[in-house]
């Protein structure tokens, strides 16, 4: 696979007009949008499994620093 630098990819898209540049920024925004949520719902996934096999402490936050203080 070629690799392409960021510089030269800015360069060639710098060419482009003004409407396709922004449908480019639109484009690439909702890709890293989706991308996102895509790892937070990774994460809230895992965070749910844990929660339901028991792997959570549920507390205040002073009880959670006696925990950490403790181990």
């Amino acid at each position: 696979m070629n690799e392409v630098k960021l510089d030269t990819i800015l360069q060639k898209i710098s060419n482009f007009s003004l409407e396709d540049q922004y449908m480019i920024v639109q484009t690439i925004t909702k890709r890293i949008h989706e991308a996102r949520r895509n790892q937070i719902a990774e994460r809230a996934n895992e965070a749910l499994a844990n929660y339901h096999a028991g792997n959570v402490t549920i507390g205040t936050a002073d009880n959670l620093i006696i925990i950490l203080n403790n181990d």
